[in-house]
């Protein structure tokens, strides 16, 4: 469905260009929810509106439903991007036009009769839950009800993309966790393809199928949400991630040093993730009663799920001869559990004084 090959952005400052984009690649398919994220700065609104050509790449390719968008006239792009729906961070609705004239906005340009647009908009407005707010004005609905009318305008023209340039920053938690389960079920009733511009890892982890991490106009990783959320590669990933799952030590081990040879009195950390059923299974305990001469001491848990997968995130502390740790790893790795080794650290006993 879209398809971005080496696609560079360069803009040009009174301090020198500007290097917004370098060689991106993506390819998403049909009927997928695709997450950026990325930090302020990053690249990732330059890059999604490459896709609409509001900016066009300095070089690249950016192939949208079989079209090349880098070789079509205005003309041609204006026709292009009736496909292409985009809902904004701060809404863009017009202010002097009622819920109803903003939804009916894009077909009111193309000429399109209002008995057609009626059709058309009335639906909509049901669809997004505001059916009881067709004659009132922006100033006159909340954070979340002017974002409906955006995704309804977007969806006005029969778009097959969706692009969400921020669409959830401006609003509270609970205001965003509506938004987005009415964007999945867009995704899901329209087959509609979604692009989702984002800095919040919850938003990416909510909805979102697959992801890209943008850092310094470079992807720096990409794949399933799953295998990202829960095996991250890179240093910035890792930083999103933290936000929902802290990366830190247990209070009483934190700002200890850490070493990778055995130290006497300290315990051998690891962070383990359980995924599917494993996250269910008494592997610990299991571990335990197979090597009865390592002590494990569970510091810090978590369970959550992502698209219905389960995982577990934990970090244990393990003490023994050295026989018996290794024994204690390998049982783990069998048990198809990953496990990051922190190291050797000494609990620090004033820290929970």
């Amino acid at each position: 469905m879209i398809k971005i090959s080496n696609v560079e952005k360069i803009y040009d400052a009174p301090s020198g260009k500007v290097h917004a984009l370098r060689g991106i690649n993506l390819n998403i398919a049909k009927g997928e929810i695709y997450g950026i994220i990325g930090l302020s700065g990053a690249g990732k609104s330059t890059l999604v509106r490459c896709i609409n050509m509001l900016e066009r790449p300095t070089a690249g390719s950016v192939i949208v439903d079989g079209q090349d968008m880098m070789k079509l006239s205005e003309d041609e792009l204006r026709g292009a991007r009736k496909n292409i729906g985009m809902i904004f961070q701060h809404f863009n609705l017009l202010t002097t036009k009622t819920v109803y004239d903003n939804v009916a906005f894009p077909l009111t340009l193309t000429g399109t009769p209002k008995d057609k647009i009626a059709k058309k908009v009335e639906p909509l407005l049901e669809l997004v839950g505001l059916h009881d707010k067709a004659k009132q004005y922006p100033s006159q609905l909340s954070g979340g009800q002017k974002q409906r009318v955006g995704i309804a305008r977007a969806l006005a023209s029969d778009p097959k993309i969706l692009l969400c340039d921020e669409a959830t920053s401006a609003l509270d938690p609970q205001t965003t966790k509506s938004i987005l389960s009415l964007i999945r079920d867009i995704n899901k009733k329209f087959a509609l393809t979604v692009v989702v511009i984002t800095h919040e890892m919850q938003v990416i982890k909510e909805i979102c199928d697959k992801v890209a991490v943008i850092s310094d106009g470079v992807i720096a990783e990409k794949g399933s949400v799953l295998d990202v959320f829960t095996n991250p590669q890179h240093r910035i990933t890792r930083e999103f991630i933290s936000v929902l799952l802290s990366n830190e030590l247990p209070a009483a081990f934190r700002g200890n040093e850490i070493s990778s040879e055995k130290v006497e009195g300290a315990l051998l950390l690891l962070r383990l993730n359980f995924l599917g059923e494993r996250a269910d299974d008494p592997i610990l305990a299991q571990m335990i009663r197979s090597i009865p001469d390592v002590e494990c001491t569970m510091l810090f848990g978590n369970l959550d799920e992502i698209h219905g997968v389960p995982f577990g995130r934990f970090i244990v502390g393990l003490s023994g001869g050295e026989s018996a740790i290794q024994g204690a790893l390998n049982f783990l790795s069998n048990k198809e559990v990953r496990v990051e080794v922190i190291g050797y650290v000494r609990r620090n006993y004033s820290a929970v004084d």
